[in-house]
């Protein structure tokens, strides 16, 4: 078996947690420097039912463009990893918060944890 490949020493993760998926509401993280986000994410605690939880993003409240995903619940179990990619509008700066946004669509109580990697300097 092949290893992975190392994460560069330039990418830092960043992570919060979110009692509830399925229940419409934020979580937020804070950015520890200037960079760009290019990746982003979550894991889920439990699997949700009834219907997918559309999750979007935001740095200090503008949208991140490419940064939005769906949580399935066709499937779903806990340890379910769904990740975006942002397009545009991903620079952050130092203390600029990242909003993780849920619709709340979906039902059954699920913790769950965001995460954004970020390229120091951009």
């Amino acid at each position: 078996m092949a290893y992975p490949s190392n994460r560069p020493l330039n990418v830092i993760r960043v992570h919060c947690h979110m009692a509830d998926v399925s229940a419409a509401g934020s979580a937020f993280a804070i950015s520890p420097c200037r960079g760009k986000i290019i990746k982003m994410g979550s894991v889920t605690h439990a699997a949700i039912t009834s219907a997918d939880s559309a999750i979007t993003s935001k740095i200090a409240g503008t949208a991140i463009t490419g940064g939005a995903w769906t949580i399935g619940y066709s499937g779903a179990a806990a340890g379910d990893v769904d990740t975006a990619v942002p397009t545009a509008a991903f620079q952050v700066n130092e203390d600029d918060n990242i909003e993780f946004i849920t619709d709340g669509a979906s039902l059954t109580t699920c913790p769950t944890t965001f995460f954004a990697d970020i390229r120091v300097g951009g």
